[in-house]
């Protein structure tokens, strides 16, 4: 694997993308943002250097896997993430995660993923 790889992250709106950037050296720094039109990314992709030490991703939402196609022919790797899956439908059970809210129900067991915090098992 190249030590050479510049990871790039979007946050992707309807009408504009955040960028930021984590150098090889662990450098991380805010790009800014750009329009979110065709020629904005392609605008961008070329500033960035070569295509083969880019790594990009960017969160799954509504804006869909335009910017994934468009990336992927411009030959750039990109993933696009999720967020975990919320509310944890077998411990707390329906009806007990508040819409008007992100965090965990006061109610949740403390085996449920909700109440530990999702993801992978930290070692």
């Amino acid at each position: 694997m190249s030590t050479n790889l510049r990871n790039v992250g979007l946050d992707v709106h309807a009408e504009t993308i955040a960028v930021a950037v984590a150098e090889p050296g662990g450098e991380v720094r805010p790009l800014g943002i750009i329009p979110n039109r065709p020629e904005a990314v392609a605008k961008l992709v070329r500033k960035l250097g070569p295509r083969e030490h880019l790594r990009v991703c960017y969160e799954a939402g509504p804006c869909g896997y335009v910017l994934y196609w468009q990336l992927t022919r411009l030959g750039i790797h990109c993933d696009v993430v999720t967020p975990p899956m919320k509310p944890c439908a077998t411990s707390c059970g329906p009806g007990r995660w508040p819409s008007t809210t992100n965090s965990a129900p006061a109610t949740a067991s403390p085996s449920c993923s909700c109440a530990r915090g999702s993801g992978p098992p930290r070692a």
